[in-house]
């Protein structure tokens, strides 16, 4: 309770009152008592110098002659109830002669110095000092409280003729004394219960908008940021309000904006085409999106959740994770080329750091370079490759003309045979070229095609009937079978024929003797299939992806000897491509090869 500055403000309030109403009431009390004490002792001296001023029996000398009349004379003087009056002469023993008090009789004779009412020490002063000497006894016994005043008498030659000692009881004045502590004690109290009223509503004036301004930043910091305080005032309270306001729009708008910059990181990250994580100094993924989730085959929704921890194991073995470990790194960039899984990655990775400038993790980025990676590979495979297949007939055709050249007296027939090969040669050279331009053409889209409605039965009999001696070479039998009233399609008619050429002399070349090849076409809902079968050499599973890569042959001596360049089906491909077909290859090893042409109807491209 008492920790509430609600609190502290009326016990402070408190304590300063009641503090002030006790100085003060010490200072009136003690005030009071020594003015009332000195308005008694003022009347008795005043009292004591009237008597002298008055009585001529005062005068005498020896007092103790005239004792009676100036006995007389006392109790004719009126004094107040509370007074009382003793006369003592100035005799070897100080003796009171005379007395206001109403047992004089007893009193009058006896010695002064030995009489309970009176302090010897004060008579004894008063003779000695020759001046007046005051006091005050209390008597524990009587329970009463007197002022005590011995008065000397001199005569003109300035000789002690005796004393006159006056006691005025105090009672009355201690009685008002202690009522007026009594009333300022009352009043301290009331002032301390107003003060705590009153400091009540002070300090609740203070600390009420301080608790308000609190409880909705309790709020604010829970996430509810629709919170106003209420301005009752101009003061320094109502300005604390107005800048909570202030503060609480400021930074609502600021959070806005935080949210949709995050909400475009976040939509960045989501979507971007690269993988990006940041990890700690441990190798932990403190964020991940998507892609990179699905790179290092980690589930995205499981890292979402704060608690989850995954560790980017891979990283140390290629990014060489340790090096982030190691104390005061400045320069820990990379940038790397991982393998991961099937795909090829190339991996930038560079420190990000906390507000004293220490590392404290590691930003990655994964690009996918796998389709450039196998680009690159094609490219060097295939420079390579055609320089390998213009390098074999330029050999041949150097080696046998420089025989012509340097044998001038070969007979006539081998000259002939010599000149065969050569001419050979020069039309697989022209084979290649051709293809690649062929190639080229596709590639940059240069090729024109003559789009014309094509029958496919008569495209189909027309290419077999082309081939119809191949096939009697290797006495291979040939089974057709279409479907009636089969559709036209829209292309190219040489392109087409060249393609279904190219899939029936490639089953001729790698079906042996007396095998069959098999031409079905049919109708499927919107598409033409043409689908060539034979019972062939096949094709190994290892070599099934590449098949229409271009030079890619899979027994590479025995398609040269066949005249093949590598590069028909790859052209094969293109064309039904560009047709907006596909073809779509199947082959077990040894049981033959199974090739689809699809075209679309009516396609127009």
């Amino acid at each position: 309770m008492f920790s509430s500055i609600r609190w502290k403000f009326i016990i402070v309030y408190f304590l300063l009152v009641f503090i002030a109403m006790v100085i003060v009431g010490v200072f009136i009390v003690e005030k009071l008592e020594n003015q009332q004490l000195s308005h008694i002792e003022n009347t008795m001296e005043q009292h004591m110098e009237t008597i002298i001023n008055t009585s001529s029996y005062i005068s005498e000398d020896n007092w103790r002659s005239v004792a009676k009349d100036i006995q007389k004379t006392i109790n004719e003087w009126r004094l107040d109830g509370t007074e009382t009056l003793y006369v003592i002469d100035n005799e070897d023993v100080p003796t009171i002669i005379a007395t206001t008090s109403k047992n004089y009789e007893k009193i009058v004779g006896q010695n002064a110095l030995v009489y309970k009412f009176l302090d010897p020490s004060l008579i004894l002063k008063a003779f000695e000092s020759e001046k007046k000497c005051d006091g005050i006894v209390k008597d524990n016994n009587e329970d009463t409280t007197l002022k005590h005043l011995a008065y000397p008498v001199v005569d003109e030659f300035g000789q002690i003729k005796g004393i006159l000692y006056m006691t005025a009881d105090l009672s009355e004045i201690y009685e008002n004394i202690d009522e007026s502590k009594i009333i300022l004690t009352k009043a301290t109290l009331l002032a301390l219960a107003i003060t705590v009223f009153l400091g009540f509503l002070i300090a609740s004036s203070i600390t009420e908008p301080i608790r308000d301004v609190t409880i909705k930043a309790e709020k604010m910091a829970k996430g509810d940021f629709d919170q106003f305080v209420e301005v009752k005032s101009n003061d320094e309270i109502g300005q604390l309000a107005s800048m909570f306001n202030y503060l609480t729009l400021k930074l609502k708008d600021t959070i806005k904006e935080i949210d949709l910059e995050r909400s475009k990181l976040d939509t960045i990250f989501r979507y971007m085409a690269d993988g990006v994580i940041a990890i700690d100094r441990e190798g932990y993924i403190i964020h991940s999106n998507p892609i990179a989730s699905n790179i290092l085959g980690i589930d995205y929704e499981k890292l979402s959740n704060p608690n989850t921890r995954e560790k980017v194991t891979i990283l140390d073995k290629d990014i060489n994770l340790k090096r982030l470990k190691q104390e005061n790194i400045d320069n820990l960039e990379g940038d790397e080329t991982v393998e991961i899984g099937q795909s090829v990655y190339r991996v930038k990775y560079a420190p990000f750091k906390n507000e004293k400038n220490n590392i404290v993790g590691v930003i990655i980025v994964f690009q996918d370079i796998t389709e450039q990676h196998k680009l690159d590979n094609m490219r060097r495979e295939f420079v390579a490759n055609v320089s390998h297949e213009l390098k074999t007939p330029i050999t041949t055709i150097k080696s046998y003309t420089e025989t012509l050249i340097e044998n001038e007296d070969l007979d006539e027939e081998l000259s002939n045979r010599f000149l065969m090969v050569i001419d050979g040669e020069c039309d697989r050279m022209a084979r290649i070229v051709r293809d690649l331009l062929q190639l080229s053409n596709m590639d940059y889209n240069k090729t024109k095609w003559k789009k014309i409605d094509i029958d496919v039965e008569k495209l189909l009999r027309e290419a077999c009937m082309k081939l119809d001696l191949s096939f009697k070479e290797k006495n291979h039998s040939l089974i057709i079978d279409m479907q009636e009233d089969l559709p036209n399609v829209v292309g190219d008619k040489d392109g087409i024929e060249q393609v279904i050429l190219n899939i029936l002399s490639n089953a001729i070349k790698y079906t042996p003797e007396n095998g069959e090849i098999y031409v079905t076409v049919n109708r499927v809902e919107n598409d033409v299939v043409i689908n060539i079968k034979d019972n062939g050499i096949g094709i190994p599973e290892k070599d099934r992806e590449r098949i229409f890569e271009r030079f890619y042959r899979v027994d590479k001596a025995r398609s040269r000897d066949l005249g093949g360049t590598g590069l028909g089906l790859s052209i094969a491909k293109q064309i039904i491509e560009a047709h907006n077909g596909r073809i779509v290859l199947s082959s077990e090893y040894n049981m033959g090869t199974e090739v689809d042409i699809v075209l679309p109807i009516g396609t127009r491209v």
